[in-house]
């Protein structure tokens, strides 16, 4: 267990990421080698970028500059529709893995809205680490 951790680390919507960043990465080692270059690499990408953009977000001193990352960690998820549903249609995933993944994606904006409107009513900022 860890001593000290991020205040990101606490949120549920970035453990629900790294969570979904992990799948992304488990499906797309199965792809062929000319998808792995391309659909593989952006969907990875774009799946992590939803976890850097919340710890990035949770790092920034005024409530503007949060919302405007978890804003990018919101399109970055919304941008992995696509890739899964592009995955499904080239029978690259079967349908349970595609309910899955976009019931996960679905879960994630969710409550990257709802960490947005926690952030516009909220005041005080706090520091990254705590014990």
């Amino acid at each position: 267990m860890r001593e000290l951790e991020f205040d990101f680390e606490k949120l549920e919507v970035y453990k629900w990421g790294m969570e979904f960043v992990d799948e992304a990465f488990k499906m797309t080692e199965g792809f062929n080698q000319r998808i792995q270059f391309s659909l593989g690499d952006q969907f990875r990408r774009a799946a992590l970028s939803i976890c850097n953009n919340i710890a990035e977000g949770a790092g920034k001193k005024t409530h503007n500059a949060k919302i405007q990352m978890y804003g990018y960690a919101l399109d970055s998820a919304r941008e992995c529709i696509p890739m899964i549903t592009l995955s499904l249609k080239r029978q690259y995933i079967d349908e349970s893995e595609y309910d899955a993944l976009r019931g996960q994606i679905i879960s994630i904006c969710n409550m990257l809205a709802k960490l947005m409107q926690s952030v516009r009513r909220t005041q005080p900022l706090t520091l990254h680490l705590s014990p």
